[in-house]
């Protein structure tokens, strides 16, 4: 078996998050000024980084868990964490949107792409984690 690559993963995780950040500051009229999504969306990054490393996700970066459920809810507890720190705002129900929204994208991703793998699989073609390397 080759070694995964956890490049494609960790992108798809960064877009998630980074449209959680969008559409949060479109929808509450703050633009998109990229020095405003960057101060919005730093917290969530180094919570997912964090995830990524208490999982080790780079080991089997498409799978639900541990990687899937440590990157959604370490993005979301630390990520909450750190915009109380620095001085940044925490609603509940920011908290419970977070929750939901970044659950969908960073766990669905996942799940579309283990559905996809089943689905070859059955019809003999060979399957691979998102980041591994195809064979041949």
């Amino acid at each position: 078996m080759r070694p995964s690559r956890p490049v494609v993963p960790a992108v798809l995780d960064i877009c998630c998050v980074l449209l959680f950040v969008v559409i949060g500051r479109a929808s509450h009229t703050k633009g998109e000024a990229l020095a405003g999504i960057v101060s919005t969306a730093w917290p969530f990054l180094a919570g997912l980084a964090i995830g990524w490393l208490v999982s080790r996700a780079w080991r089997r970066p498409g799978g639900l868990a541990p990687a899937g459920v440590s990157a959604w809810l370490c993005t979301v507890a630390f990520g909450m964490v750190l915009r109380v720190v620095s001085g940044q705002g925490t609603a509940f129900s920011f908290i419970l949107v977070a929750l939901a929204f970044l659950g969908l994208f960073l766990l669905g991703w996942r799940a579309a792409w283990l559905l996809s793998a089943r689905r070859t699989a059955r019809r003999g073609q060979p399957s691979r984690q998102p980041g591994q390397p195809s064979r041949g």
